[in-house]
């Protein structure tokens, strides 16, 4: 999917980008001679247009077939959209079954485009947001989708993140209290306003901590918008995207993440539900996804209830602060700026959850 461009992001020169008020996203005649020295096709005439979602790291489709995925425009906040970090997992997820594409180069001198970059292959297929192509629009190939979501989960958190030389990308254990810690501050840094709700949800989320499972490589945010579907049927995931919350950490923040977006027969109409389409026939209740889960990782799901309410917590506070961003005017994205509103009903829903559970 492809998201507008505004005539700042793309220049050809540093020249033409200081005659901008806001800095470039890509650079294109540095961009050409980094392409090269790699060894990668990098001609004179090279182009790129945006795509995904756009929310967060900024990810461009080179006319050359790869992909450069790099940070949004800031001010970011601290460890925030660490690309660098994005590109080293990748690397060491090749060696194992994981679903993720492959990193063909990384650039970590911000002088060449304006910030650290990776270059990846492009992974040809379907991500599916908000509608099912329609070799997928039954009630079979949607439970084949579903199936596929949670065994790539699975296989994501049966890898042996000591062997693949993932020590020190994350703290094994600690991970659920470090959460808090890491989101409360964030909050201080990226709030425009007053919001009780999130204080009151974050209290309650200290108080009612859970003992974590042994640690795994956790995605950070893990739903089916974030998958790609191979061509042709039956349904197969063939690459999970946008990895810049990965760290090592508490599986189960990966399935109640994936909760809050899993809408189901009978929902309300939210808002900012990226995923209405698996309340069609076919997609499993999330009772049903969470025993699939359970079923094929061996871990209880009891405490799910507080995994799903720290999901909605930290969409709130990711919400607010790019909320923020479209507000100091650092992003065109319209999206952005309608999340004034949005972050007051995910904060009422997350305290809901609290309460009545999800």
């Amino acid at each position: 999917m492809t998201v507008a461009l505004a005539p700042d992001d793309i220049v050809r020169t540093h020249a033409d980008g200081a005659a901008n008020p806001r800095e470039p996203l890509l650079v294109l005649e540095p961009l050409i001679g980094f392409l090269a020295a790699n060894g990668l096709d990098a001609p004179a005439d090279l182009d790129a247009v945006p795509v995904g979602e756009g929310h967060s790291n900024v990810t461009f489709e080179l006319s050359t077939d790869v992909i450069v995925r790099r940070p949004p425009r800031g001010p970011l906040p601290p460890s925030a959209h660490d690309v660098l970090r994005e590109a080293r997992l990748l690397r060491a997820l090749e060696v194992t079954p994981v679903r993720s594409p492959k990193v063909l180069a990384v650039c970590d001198d911000p002088s060449v485009i304006g910030a650290p970059f990776y270059v990846m292959e492009r992974v040809v297929g379907d991500v599916v947001t908000g509608a099912l192509p329609e070799r997928f629009d039954n009630p079979a190939q949607r439970a084949r989708i579903s199936d596929e979501l949670i065994d790539a989960l699975v296989d994501l958190h049966a890898v042996d993140w000591t062997a693949i030389g993932l020590e020190g990308f994350g703290k094994p254990s600690g991970y659920l209290e470090r959460q808090l810690r890491r989101f409360l501050g964030l909050w201080e840094h990226n709030k425009t306003r007053e919001l009780p709700a999130v204080e009151e949800v974050g209290k309650w989320l200290a108080e009612n901590m859970p003992p974590s499972p042994p640690a795994t490589v956790v995605h950070g945010d893990y739903r089916l918008g974030n998958t790609m579907l191979a061509p042709g049927t039956p349904a197969r995931l063939i690459a999970i995207f946008d990895w810049e919350m990965a760290t090592i950490g508490d599986p189960l923040a990966d399935v109640g993440y994936m909760m809050i977006h899993w809408t189901q027969s009978g929902d309300p109409v939210g808002r900012f539900n990226l995923q209405s389409v698996t309340s069609l026939p076919g997609f499993p209740t999330r009772a049903e996804m969470i025993a699939r889960y359970e079923e094929r990782s061996g871990r209880s799901m009891q405490a799910l209830n507080w995994y799903v309410t720290l999901a909605l917590w930290k969409a709130v506070v990711f919400m607010e602060g790019n909320y923020k961003r479209a507000v100091a005017g650092s992003t065109d994205d319209p999206y952005l700026k309608s999340f004034g509103e949005g972050v007051i009903e995910l904060a009422e829903r997350a305290r809901d959850v609290t309460e009545h559970g999800f």
